[in-house]
C-alpha cells in the first residue's frame, strides 16, 4: 500500500543573518507499509519520523527517491488520507458531531455529497462515536471532554471519510499511561473494524510492539532506517501479553537499537 524507495529529504534552516544551513532529515530511506497492516515507526527524537509520515501524505516531497501509495508516485497531497496527531485539535466553539464531520467539507467527493447525504454521514459518525465509547456525547463541545475523550474524537473524525490510509503521528502521547492502555484497545478495535492501513509514529515503544504488525527503527538524525521488527501475537491482543517474558525480552532489544550513543 505504501512505498518508500531511497528516499532523502534535505532542507535549508536560518542559522543567523543571512547565514543558513543545509540539513539532512532522511537519508536513503526504504521501506513497505502492506495493505491492511498496522506498521509503526520509532526511534529518537528528531529522526525524521513525522517527516515521513508528511512525504506519505503529500505535504512534503522528497529531495531525492520516490514515495508510491497504492501503486501510484506521489506527487500532490492525497485525498485517501486521514490523519491524528499528540494534540486533538478539535474546534471549541463545534460540537463533537460537528468537528467529525468537518473533512467531509473539504475532502472530495464528499464535499459535494455532504448536503443532500447529511443524515448518511450523520449515521456513520454516530456509529463512530459508539465504536470508541462515547455514544451520547455527538452534541458536548471538546471542553465538556477529557483528553482521552478528545482523543476519541481525533480519531472519528480522522475515520469519518472512509481513508485507505490512517497515519497517526504521536496520538497517545500526551495522555497518561490508563488511558493510553484503553485508547490502545479502541485502535485495535477501529483498525479491525475498518480494515484500513495504519503508519504511526510513536516514542512509546512498547505501544508499538503491542499495537503492530511490524515496527521500522530508525537512527538518529539523518533518519535511517536501521532494521524492521516483526510483531506476530494473535489479534486482539490483550494488555497482559505486555507481562509477558517473550514481549518484555523484544522491548529490551528495540530500546536497545535506538539508544543514541
Amino acid at each position: 500500500m505504501i512505498e518508500l524507495r531511497n528516499v532523502s529529504l534535505e532542507y535549508v534552516s536560518r542559522t543567523g543573518f543571512r547565514q543558513f544551513s543545509v540539513i539532512k532529515a532522511l537519508d536513503n530511506v526504504s521501506l513497505r507499509v502492506e495493505r491492511q497492516s498496522f506498521t509503526s515507526i520509532v526511534g529518537p527524537s528528531g529522526c525524521g519520523k513525522t517527516t515521513v509520515l508528511k512525504l506519505i501524505s503529500g505535504l512534503f516531497k522528497p529531495t531525492s527517491g520516490e514515495v508510491y501509495v497504492d501503486g501510484r508516485k506521489v506527487e500532490k497531497p492525497l485525498n485517501i488520507v486521514g490523519m491524528a496527531f499528540q494534540n486533538p485539535v478539535l474546534l471549541p466553539w463545534r460540537s463533537v458531531l460537528q468537528n467529525i464531520l468537518l473533512p467531509l467539507e473539504v475532502v472530495e467527493p464528499h464535499k459535494s455529497r455532504l448536503e443532500n447525504h447529511r443524515d448518511e454521514y450523520v449515521e456513520k459518525a454516530l456509529r463512530l462515536l459508539k465504536l470508541v465509547g462515547l455514544e451520547g456525547f455527538a452534541n458536548k463541545k471538546p471542553w465538556e471532554l477529557s483528553g482521552g475523550m478528545q482523543q476519541r474524537v481525533s480519531l472519528c473524525r480522522a475515520l469519518i471519510h472512509d481513508p485507505a490510509i490512517l497515519l497517526l503521528d504521536e496520538p497517545f502521547g500526551a495522555l497518561d499511561l490508563f488511558t493510553r492502555e484503553e485508547l490502545w484497545s479502541v485502535i485495535q478495535s477501529l483498525w479491525m473494524e475498518t480494515k484500513c492501513t495504519v503508519l504511526m509514529v510513536t516514542h512509546d515503544l512498547r505501544e508499538a510492539l503491542y499495537l503492530s504488525d511490524k515496527i521500522y527503527v530508525m537512527s538518529p538524525r539523518p533518519g535511517r532506517v536501521i532494521t524492521m521488527v516483526e510483531s506476530d501475537y494473535a489479534r486482539p491482543r490483550s494488555i497482559d501479553i505486555t507481562y509477558t517474558d517473550r514481549f518484555v525480552e523484544q522491548l529490551h532489544s528495540l530500546r536497545a537499537m535506538i539508544q543514541v550513543k
